[in-house]
């Protein structure tokens, strides 16, 4: 998520000063928290994610109730690649502020990228409720859809005689041999849709979708 830089920089701790003394401890970065928080913001804008993620885990270690701090430590923590801890602080965000819908779809995209695309499909949805004219939350989850929908049909049509096929009568020995010799891969052999590592641009992959520079402020 190396977009959305005025999201990132348009606002800091809410809580006030504080934070750590200006001569901070061996091996602590000097400064205050809302030293930790612009320094943080500003490396990630310029594509350093990683670096960002340790003054901004700093950050929200010392505040932990603001939601500048740990959304921005959520989103240094995505362009890292840490998406199983993106996700748990963009939930913190999310379930401290049900309105957020920028929130929302961190954590769709963040559990899409760990293949759990029923809960991205959820949140993300949720996102494009709150703010329906927001385009790449409408193509997350789109993505996300068609995802599930493909993997649905991995294994391909369901046969004559299965189970649940119009006219069949559930449980049949007829229906079983059908199963089974028609479609020796099922349950387990059939390849589920991938979910691919494709381009950084929002709406090409619910499980790839970035944020991008140009794309809208959500506070």
């Amino acid at each position: 998520m190396s977009d959305g830089q005025e999201r990132v920089g348009g606002g800091g701790p809410t809580d006030g000063g504080g934070g750590a003394p200006e001569q901070g401890r061996p091996g602590e970065p000097t400064g205050d928290v809302y030293d930790w928080y612009r320094r943080g913001a500003k490396l990630l804008a310029e594509g350093h994610p990683g670096a960002a993620v340790q003054l901004l885990s700093r950050a929200a270690a010392a505040e932990p109730q603001s939601h500048s701090i740990r959304e921005a430590l959520a989103r240094a923590q995505f362009d890292a690649g840490s998406y199983a801890a993106a996700l748990e602080n963009f939930r913190a965000v999310a379930m401290a502020d049900p309105s957020d819908d920028y929130a929302r779809f961190g954590w769709g995209i963040s559990a899409a990228r760990l293949g759990d695309f029923e809960t991205s499909a959820k949140h993300l949805a949720l996102a494009v409720a709150m703010s329906p004219g927001t385009a790449h939350y409408r193509a997350a989850l789109k993505q996300t859809r068609a995802t599930l929908a493909a993997r649905a049909g991995a294994y391909g049509p369901l046969l004559p005689g299965a189970p649940g096929y119009p006219g069949a009568e559930a449980g049949t020995e007829a229906g079983a041999e059908a199963v089974q010799l028609d479609a020796p891969d099922a349950p387990g052999g059939g390849a589920a849709a991938g979910t691919g590592q494709g381009t950084d641009k929002a709406g090409n992959g619910a499980g790839d979708a970035e944020l991008t520079d140009d794309e809208e402020e959500h506070e």
